[in-house]
């Protein structure tokens, strides 16, 4: 694989090196001319190795993609000029690198690995949980594809476990969003953020709390029927759980407890519970 690096491979850039640095120019400032299409792509590995700027790689593999175009150390290069740039942070460039990959060349080894490093630079880019989600969905969307183009690829494994923590992701953001009104008041806001959660994220972590704070967010309304449901689900799922304690003893400080209640949406998916069709 491109990326796999011989001892003979690593010799060769070192002698590579050291004829570039007998130059008596800065290693930007050689030309590369004269350079066979396998010095070049040693030269950029030798960089990508032993150096602790990732990027100073980039310049050999681009040059190997551009002076020998139809090489096999061409599409070498390119697989690695997308490894360097992500490894240096360059998200948007290394993207574009690994499409050019998959455009390329789609039917190669190495395509599952480009389209894998495609949603690393998404997911990479996924910022604290204050931040806009834009970047989650599209990381969700790359990994995905990978889940579903390459199922059986060491990079499936990996992109199943980002793909959870993204959507773990999603569902703590809304779970922010949600505190924030609740502490202030604005229960009908809150409950709308958590029901979000309960619907859209029910297999995350954030699940158990979500039906806490709809416990207390109904309570602090009035809305009994939606409280107790809310909590004989949690109670059906999460029973263990401090949240669940929290919630029965906010319902039986009033005489009330965990039941489902009334016709509303939390009473329905109490009922689908119960059927065994619901988590």
């Amino acid at each position: 694989m491109a990326r796999g690096r011989s001892a003979a491979s690593l010799v060769g850039g070192l002698i590579v090196a050291a004829m570039l640095a007998g130059c008596g120019s800065a290693p930007k400032e050689v030309p590369l001319d004269g350079f066979t299409a396998e010095e070049i792509y040693k030269r950029g590995e030798w960089e990508l190795e032993n150096t602790a700027k990732p990027e100073n790689s980039i310049r050999y593999f681009s040059e190997v993609e551009r002076l020998y175009p139809y090489s096999e150390y061409a599409k070498r290069a390119l697989i690695m000029q997308a490894f360097a740039l992500h490894k240096a942070k360059k998200y948007e460039e290394a993207r574009g690198a690994a499409q050019r990959f998959i455009d390329t060349y789609p039917g190669d080894e190495d395509a599952a690995y480009a389209k894998y490093l495609l949603a690393l630079s998404y997911y990479d880019q996924i910022d604290e949980v204050g931040r806009d989600q834009g970047l989650t969905f599209q990381a969700l969307s790359a990994l995905r594809a990978v889940i579903e183009e390459y199922p059986d690829s060491e990079y499936a494994r990996s992109a199943i476990l980002k793909f959870d923590l993204a959507f773990d992701h999603l569902a703590a953001k809304e779970m922010e969003i949600g505190r924030y009104y609740l502490k202030r008041g604005n229960y009908a806001a809150a409950i709308n953020r958590f029901r979000i959660v309960v619907e859209k994220y029910q297999t995350t972590t954030h699940t158990a709390e979500a039906l806490h704070r709809l416990v207390e967010a109904n309570l602090a309304l009035g809305f009994t029927d939606e409280a107790q449901s809310a909590a004989a689900i949690l109670g059906h799922n999460f029973r263990s759980t401090g949240f669940y304690e929290d919630s029965y003893r906010l319902l039986t400080a009033r005489g009330l407890e965990p039941a489902g209640k009334g016709d509303g949406w939390l009473a329905r998916i109490f009922r689908e519970v119960i059927k065994g069709e619901w988590l």
